[in-house]
């Protein structure tokens, strides 16, 4: 039997196992997230219907036997909406969003660094890639860009923000980016990726569990609504973890290091 990967952590809201490092490209007021040019629009239809979808679909069933469990809860919501998911999977969170949510197109919140590629930065924009801003300055048409993408697409996030490669539970993430829905008024889901053996070899099945939709009591102030509804993700996220039934990689818990000078 293959052996388990291992990782060593100490801090669970921002240790990263992505292995990724680049020049990180500035996300400033100049950035455009809204696109209206017929041109653009063409290429967004080529890039996401054409390639990405067909692509993502081969890659999920080949690479990952992949399983949608309770899709149907999907179509409760006739509008846009906003999905949050586990953050586990190298090539599988790039590709799994894309066949959650069709036939809406999603929009994933992504970091700068996503989108820092020395090749493709346009292909990944034309299929939906949405970077956080690097300036304040840039904040606003960022927020105005999520309230129009919303009316009518899926908008995915990955609130634990940081890859942990298949690992089986679910990390304590904040409510900060759950102000998004209460801000625009919008139903939120969840999806969690669960990892299974397959009956032969070694190789990875992805079952992965659709929870929703859940809604903001407009009763509350802003800031008691994000986080009931970051809870209820969180505690369904939770329970879907439970399915899990073989772990591929092993995380091992470990105290920083002391500065013996301070």
């Amino acid at each position: 039997m293959k052996e388990k990967k291992k990782y060593y952590y100490s801090d669970e809201l921002n240790d990263e196992f992505s292995g990724v490092s680049r020049k990180t490209r500035v996300i400033d007021e100049k950035f455009k997230y809204v696109h209206k040019n017929p041109f653009w629009k063409i290429g967004e239809f080529f890039a996401y219907r054409v390639i990405m979808l067909p692509f993502a679909w081969i890659y999920d069933k080949i690479k990952f036997r992949h399983k949608i469990v309770g899709k149907d809860k999907l179509k409760q919501v006739k509008t846009g909406y906003f999905m949050y998911a586990n953050h586990t999977l190298m090539g599988g969170d790039a590709f799994i969003p894309n066949i959650v949510n069709y036939p809406k197109k999603t929009y994933s919140v992504v970091h700068p660094d996503n989108i820092s590629l020395k090749f493709g930065n346009t292909f990944l924009l034309l299929n939906g890639a949405t970077p956080l801003p690097s300036t304040p300055s840039a904040m606003k048409n960022f927020i105005n860009a999520l309230d129009k993408l919303s009316q009518k697409g899926a908008i995915q996030i990955y609130p634990e923000a940081h890859i942990w490669p298949y690992y089986t539970k679910i990390r304590p993430f904040k409510e900060t980016s759950f102000r998004y829905p209460v801000k625009f008024d919008k139903p939120v889901y969840c999806f969690t990726n669960t990892y299974h053996k397959r009956k032969h070899g070694d190789r990875i099945k992805v079952i992965t569990y659709i929870d929703g939709p859940f809604y903001a009591d407009k009763t509350k102030p802003s800031k008691e609504q994000e986080v009931e509804l970051r809870n209820k993700v969180y505690t369904a996220m939770c329970e879907r973890a439970k399915l899990n039934t073989y772990e591929f990689a092993e995380y091992v818990r470990v105290d920083k290091e002391i500065d013996n000078n301070t």
